[in-house]
């Protein structure tokens, strides 16, 4: 299955920003961007995949361009898609992988 490399390098490109260290793993039929081996973003065909604590998962719900991340027709805990929309400015893109990355330093905390 294919991803959208564009996304993918913008994606990469916002990650320089921050000091901690990624990695890269295909997942989900896409590209999955790690930390600590914990997933935080990801590109799944041409859509944007966040992990998000779960407490967080309602008010993100509220965007109307993120959606639970559903493969199986069942939706997926602690994953939301986000379109096009949502990520249109590297801002925009920024604040979905500062939730990804909460998410994972979370789930590290809690061990």
């Amino acid at each position: 299955m294919a991803f959208n490399e564009d996304l993918a390098n913008r994606i990469r490109e916002t990650l320089k920003l921050f000091p901690e260290e990624f990695t890269e793993k295909k997942m989900f039929g896409g590209l999955s961007f790690l930390y600590q081996g914990k997933m935080t973003v990801g590109v799944v065909k041409d859509e944007l995949a966040v992990r998000v604590i779960g407490d967080k998962m309602e008010m993100v719900l509220e965007n109307p361009h993120a959606r639970p991340m559903d493969f199986t027709n069942r939706p997926m805990k602690e994953f939301v898609f986000v379109m096009k929309e949502a990520i249109q400015t590297e801002e925009e893109l920024l604040s979905w992988i500062e939730l990804g990355l909460e998410h994972a330093k979370h789930k590290i905390q809690r061990g």
